[in-house]
């Protein structure tokens, strides 16, 4: 029980006609499946799954997933603020639509439709003007974004018209700026830590990143998220970029109430290798160490990691423990010898951890 808890009571509760429109949100969608929309959940469904993340190892996670379940949400981190995303959110001051974008497309199915639409929404224009590196999901997001003035809605919207193995839900609400503490961002200056802003800059920082944060400092989760991680029966956390896509969902303080407070079980990816400049030289157990340092009072079920990147098993398996894990080990990577995961694996390899480690909740 955390100290936010009496919070994320009153999320739970259901609010009165007249309260706070996104109070009411949270609590008619917190609202268990038995009952919400009259629709009975059967005994013997497919587990509901929600993945955190952003960028590509989110993609990733939901490429594999999609291949279990029928019932999977992505919960995406909103900070990006880099590249065609960047220059929107600059401009229309809208979310930056990227991280969501890549989500949809790894929802697409394996058909004919599927992966044109996915092809579509990925495909980036080039040219000497102004479109030049816009992607085209990028810009349809936002379009409906301004047409229709929810970002959730909006969202369904597209997927329903990918035909999308699942539901893509922003983390917050409002566009987050990622800040960090990195000692050495100046080469010249090696020992002096400084405050770099923006994850595009966090995630190229020649220096070691100490701790991240988000500003606003207490940023507002999207209802529909929050409902999700409360109604799931496995979260699964990364893998991706760790300080820019992987902590920030533990730095919005109802997405973590949510987390802590949840009754699904909860899977940690770790990433195949140490990314350039963010995570440069981590050991896998040092990754659970810094987690663990943003997000002091979350436990954790299952970490799971490929067997070929875990140079020290003892070690993280002691990692594990203090986040009250244990650690399953499986081939999840491509056979090309790149640091990218395998979908098929990686399903093979969930869809273990999900029947070893019981079913529980709803899905029971």
């Amino acid at each position: 029980m955390t100290e936010r808890t009496p919070r994320l009571s009153r999320l739970r509760r259901v609010v009165p006609e007249g309260r706070s429109s996104r109070a009411a949100a949270v609590a008619r969608a917190a609202r268990p499946a038995e009952v919400r929309g009259g629709r009975a959940r059967r005994r013997g469904a497919q587990p509901k799954v929600v993945a955190l993340g952003g960028g590509m190892g989110l993609s990733a996670s939901l490429a594999a997933l999609r291949r279990i379940t029928g019932d999977l949400t992505a919960v995406v981190t909103v900070a990006d603020d880099g590249g065609s995303s960047g220059r929107l959110r600059d401009e229309l001051g809208v979310l930056p639509p990227g991280d969501l974008r890549k989500a949809l497309a790894a929802l697409c199915g394996d058909d004919d439709w599927g992966q044109t639409w996915a092809r579509v929404i990925q495909h980036r224009f080039q040219s000497q003007g102004d479109l030049h590196d816009h992607a085209v999901g990028n810009l349809l997001i936002v379009a409906l974004w301004e047409q229709l003035g929810d970002h959730v809605q909006a969202l369904d919207l597209v997927g329903k018209l990918l035909g999308a193995h699942g539901r893509v839900l922003p983390m917050s609400a409002v566009p987050l700026e990622l800040q960090a503490l990195v000692k050495g961002h100046d080469p010249e200056r090696p020992e002096d830590v400084d405050t770099v802003r923006g994850q595009a800059t966090v995630a190229l920082t020649p220096g070691e990143v100490q701790s991240v944060h988000l500003v606003p400092h207490d940023p507002p989760a999207v209802p529909e998220a929050v409902a999700a991680v409360l109604d799931a029966d496995w979260v699964v956390l990364g893998p991706g970029s760790w300080f820019s896509s992987v902590i920030p969902h533990l730095l919005v303080p109802e997405l973590l109430d949510a987390l802590t407070e949840t009754k699904a079980r909860k899977v940690l990816s770790l990433n195949l290798a140490p990314q350039p400049g963010e995570t440069e030289g981590f050991s896998p157990q040092r990754h659970l160490e810094v987690l663990g340092r943003h997000a002091p009072k979350l436990a954790l079920d299952v970490v799971l990691a490929d067997e070929a990147a875990v140079p020290d098993r003892d070690s993280l398996t002691e990692a594990a423990k203090r986040l009250g894990a244990a650690v399953e080990l499986a081939p999840v990577a491509r056979t090309d010898g790149s640091p990218r995961h395998d979908p098929e694996l990686l399903a093979a390899a969930y869809d273990r951890i999900f029947r070893m480690h019981g079913r529980i909740g709803p899905w029971r």
